[in-house]
């Protein structure tokens, strides 16, 4: 029945007579083993032609002559006939039942078993079900094909032939799927994920392609699966920041099956928490399970250590373990939201529809875990951590010491065959080690360093360790005692670290000694497993060895090499990947012999993303050991790079640390950065507090550099919260000064700005000639950043002239630097003036493409001004167009985005979009009270907008002209 009408017996196939008896016989075996009356026969049948009842006996003959010497018979019973057949001889019986039985062998985790089962089910299937049979005439609304289900047990096998590494038979399953069904999301899919699995990227982006315009013909957008799909397509291989495996691992085959059958299950916990004491393995642990299953999360497998436990250093913040993950899934920083909420939300997208490993280690609570561990069913996540986790985050896992057995065999394998010694010995030496995988693989370093040495040897020394023999810190201890001064006094230092880890010439500072030397010392502790090198030229120490290490005081003179080595290389790298921003830099006079210089800018920004870390940890040092000028030069020398991945939570948290010095020039360079920060956040009155507090400092200073900037931001601050005329003097001041210290890109962005309060009042001639001038500069200075901002400021102002044919190349230029400097806010801002320029057109079509394109490049920017331009722009798009509901919906949302930050400006348009939709809608009531809010805002802003207002106003009938 799964395709023509057919029937076989002894693989001889059975004749099945004229239609009408085929008729009949599809009836009676869709009841089958079940009564029909004649009079149901003869209406399916002949439902116009009751009286051919009496042909249904002779068809009946027929049949069961046609059936003679086979299993199926059929019965004449007092209501009617009834087809005897063994229902796994009926093909779609048979289909059923093979997916009831792959669903059960897949509750035992029998995988292959589940194949197998599906792989006859979807074999069955030779066509249409009954395609030569007229269905809606047989049976009616009462049958229901099993097409859908054939759909679904296609996908479910290829989606199983891809967990078990079939990847071509689900390639080959699904590329006659798709061309069947080619708006099946779930199928493009599927062959997408198999054809990523046989390393046809081409193919797979085809693939997407051809889903995406299928998709659009039914005016659907391609789901998130598929997007993430695509994008994985074009970034190549699935990202894997799992450390290597770790080396000699033995035992813990009862946990390593409870983590398999977790990550195998249904549950909805998709997490395993593995806790327990320092030193019992639980990251080695983690790990070794990781790479067992990474053939079950072919998309990714990501580590991030929390640094929960790590002394000297903060526990990682939930947003910065969220910028790392989505960091490695491929987002670009400067698509990174700024706040927890909206990075978790983006980070939960880009799991969604993937298969993804997580191992989180060392976390200090299960607070800073929620946000991070996956909800797409198909992810997964090991967690580490000293504490027990909540019952409902995940399975547990409880680690304690390795048995005795384990204990020894983990030595042995780690020694090797050839350093034995007696059992008896060896039992003894892992019983001084408390059975505990670290101090295990310490001592057995320390054995195979020393191959002269005996196993007795090994014990006498640990034996006369003393108070060190407990919790097993005998083997760290003597492992420690066998180096000489130089490798104690490193090994020390590194108990002190204030990051989670440190590169090769870092680590020179830090102790003292030339590169050279240096990599000697590093490469003699991490040959006895006292350090670990995590990546070329870069190592950590494990927590519990890091711990042991500090048992003396810091020694101060050493921490400060390390912080002079940052604050100088930090001052290098910034100067040199932002070199526009060397004169609104802070002077640094510390010296590090070893602080590193660049030459190009991609160099400088790849080292202050791979020291970010190190450095925010050295900031907070440096703000509670009395090194506040380290402090607050460190927060301020990275605050470029925040600001260009609209990372401002993240950066205020940085600058806070710092905020407490008493110097008047650290104070000013501090209050500045954090009254920028505060006004990208849309906080205006708070960041023109913090401006006007810095105010006062650089005078004092006689700092011109430092005054204009000041003023510019008190300016911009003052313009958002509405007081244009004194915003207008603050910036002539600042071009002033900017002026007087020969900064010509201070200069245009104080043209620039004064060009766009010019625009707010119709001086248009005015604004033009001041963006005309700022454009000129940039040009001519070469800072692409802020061209992109006047060209797009500037086809603004030739919009408003009626230049479209001029506006139009602007904004487009605009767009272009904006994407060649990966710039995500300029290429929104320029996309929403270029879809507007085409709103005025009247190509709305355009428009609409343009603000969509607009949205994706503004996903992970959380700049309050940018969102409001871009909700005035749609909402205008869609009320030109005719949309008025969808127009005022937008209003209304640039209305309560402007009342949550105090922009005077955007609620003034807010007021008007809002009045002039209800207007429209015939909701004239509700509008009065918006008509009124945008008079006066307008007027407070001493915008002409407030006389055209009360003009539109006086020319409507309605209520809404009635004040």
């Amino acid at each position: 029945m799964l395709g023509p009408l057919e029937a076989w017996h002894d693989n001889t196939p059975v004749s099945l007579g004229d239609q009408q008896q085929r008729f009949i016989l599809v009836v009676l075996l869709l009841h089958a083993n079940k009564p029909v009356s004649p009079e149901r026969l003869t209406e399916t049948v002949w439902p116009e032609n009751p009286d051919r009842r009496s042909l249904v006996r002779s068809y009946i003959k027929r049949l069961r002559t046609a059936f003679e010497g086979t299993d199926a018979t059929i019965e004449t019973t007092a209501t009617g006939y009834v087809l005897r057949v063994d229902e796994d001889q009926i093909d779609v019986v048979r289909f059923d039942r093979l997916r009831e039985q792959a669903a059960r062998a897949l509750q035992d985790n029998d995988q292959r078993g589940a194949i197998e089962l599906l792989r006859a089910a979807v074999a069955l299937r030779r066509g249409r079900f009954l395609e030569d049979i007229d269905i809606d005439r047989v049976g009616g609304t009462e049958v229901i094909p099993p097409d859908e289900s054939y759909y679904d047990a296609l996908g479910d096998l290829a989606e199983l032939e891809l967990d078990s590494g079939h990847h071509r038979s689900a390639r080959d399953r699904m590329r006659r799927a798709v061309r069947t069904v080619p708006e099946n999301q779930k199928y493009a899919e599927l062959l997408m994920r198999a054809l990523i699995a046989c390393r046809d990227r081409v193919g797979a982006i085809r693939v997407f392609v051809s889903a995406t315009e299928a998709l659009a013909e039914l005016g659907i957008e391609p789901g998130t699966v598929l997007r993430n799909l695509a994008e994985r397509a074009r970034r190549g291989d699935p990202v894997s920041s799992l450390p290597s495996r770790p080396g000699g691992f033995t035992g813990r085959s009862g946990e390593l099956d409870t983590i398999e059958s977790a990550a195998a299950g249904s549950d909805e916990r998709r997490a395993v928490w593995i806790s327990g004491a320092p030193g019992v393995g639980k990251t080695g642990l983690a790990v070794e399970a990781a790479h067992r299953l990474r053939h079950r999360f072919p998309d990714g497998q990501l580590m991030v250590r929390l640094n929960g436990f790590t002394p000297n250093v903060a526990p990682m913040s939930i947003s910065d373990a969220l910028t790392q993950l989505l960091t490695e899934l491929g987002v670009p920083a400067e698509q990174i939201p700024d706040t927890v909420g909206r990075k978790s939300t983006l980070y939960q997208s880009h799991l969604y529809g993937t298969k993804t490993l997580l191992v989180l280690d060392n976390a200090v609570s299960p607070e800073q875990i929620r946000p991070l561990l996956p909800e797409a069913r198909d992810c997964f996540a090991v967690v580490t951590s000293r504490r027990m986790g909540e019952p409902d985050i995940s399975e547990h896992v409880r680690l304690g010491p390795l048995p005795a057995s384990d204990a020894t065999a983990l030595f042995q394998r780690l020694t090797g065959p050839l350093r034995g010694g007696r059992p008896a010995d060896i039992a003894g030496l892992v019983k001084r080690c408390g059975y505990l995988p670290m101090p295990i693989t310490v001592a057995a370093a320390t054995l195979r360093r020393h191959d002269r040495w005996s196993l007795e040897h090994l014990l006498t020394l640990m034996d006369e360790d003393g108070p060190w023999r407990l919790d097993g810190a005998a083997a760290v201890h003597a492992s420690y005692r066998l180096l000489d001064e130089r490798q104690q006094e490193v090994f020390r230092l590194f108990g002190h670290l204030p990051g989670p880890h440190v590169d090769l010439v870092a680590a020179a500072a830090l102790v003292g000694h030339d590169v050279s030397e240096t990599r000697k010392l590093l490469d003699d502790l991490h040959e006895v497993c006292l350090l670990e090198e995590i990546a070329p030229d870069r190592y950590q120490m494990l927590d519990s060895i890091k711990e042991f290490a500090a048992f003396e005081p810091a020694p101060e003179h050493a921490l400060a090499r390390l912080l002079d080595f940052y604050l100088v290389t930090l001052a290098n790298a910034a100067g040199t990947a932002y070199p526009f921003d060397r004169a609104a830099q802070p002077s640094v006079d510390r010296e590090s012999p070893l602080s590193l210089r660049f030459t190009e800018a991609g160099a400088a920004q790849a080292w202050i993303t791979a020291e970010l870390d190190n450095v925010v940890a050295a900031i907070q040092h440096a703000a509670t050991n009395a090194l506040p000028g380290h402090a607050w030069q460190l927060a301020v020398l990275i605050w470029r790079h925040f600001n260009t991945a609209n990372r401002f939570e993240d950066w205020i948290a940085t600058l806070e640390l710092a905020k407490e010095t008493t110097d008047s020039y650290g104070q000013a360079h501090v209050l500045l950065r954090l009254a920028i920060a505060h006004d990208r956040r849309g906080l205006h009155a708070k960041a023109l507090e913090l401006a006007r507090q810095a105010l006062p400092h650089w005078t004092g200073l006689g700092d011109v550099h430092g005054e204009a900037a000041t003023l510019c931001t008190i300016a911009i601050c003052t313009m958002k919260l509405g007081s244009h005329t004194e915003a207008m003097r603050q910036f002539e001041a600042a071009l002033e000064k900017y002026e007087q210290c020969g900064d010509l890109r201070g200069q245009a962005h104080a043209l620039s700005q004064l060009g766009y309060l010019s625009e707010q009042h119709h001086q248009y001639e005015a604004a033009l000639h001041r963006q005309e001038e700022s454009v000129r500069i940039l040009r001519e200075i070469g800072h692409l950043r802020g061209l992109a901002h006047s060209l797009d400021n500037l086809g603004a102002i030739q919009q408003h002239l009626g230049m479209l044919d001029e506006a139009i190349p602007n904004h487009v230029e605009a767009h272009e630097l904006a994407v060649r400097l990966d710039d995500s806010c300029v290429a929104a801002y320029a996309l929403t003036n270029l879809a507007d320029a085409y709103r005025l057109r009247g190509r709305y079509t355009e428009a609409v493409h343009h603000l969509k394109q607009a949205s994706d490049a503004a996903a992970g920017v959380d700049d309050a001004d940018l969102k409001a331009r871009m909700f005035r722009v749609r909402a205008a798009t869609a009320g030109d167009a005719g949309d008025r509901v969808a127009a005022l919906r937008l209003y209304e949302s640039l209305l309560g985005l402007a009342t949550d930050t105090g922009n005077r400006t955007h609620r003034a348009y807010g007021e008007i979009g809002v009045a002039q939709s209800m207007h429209a809608l015939g909701r004239h009531s509700d509008a009065v009270v918006h008509w009124d809010a945008a008079s006066e805002v307008f007027a407070e802003l001493g915008q002409p907008e407030a006389e055209e207002v009360r003009d539109e106003r006086a020319a409507l009938t309605c209520a809404c002209g009635q004040r």
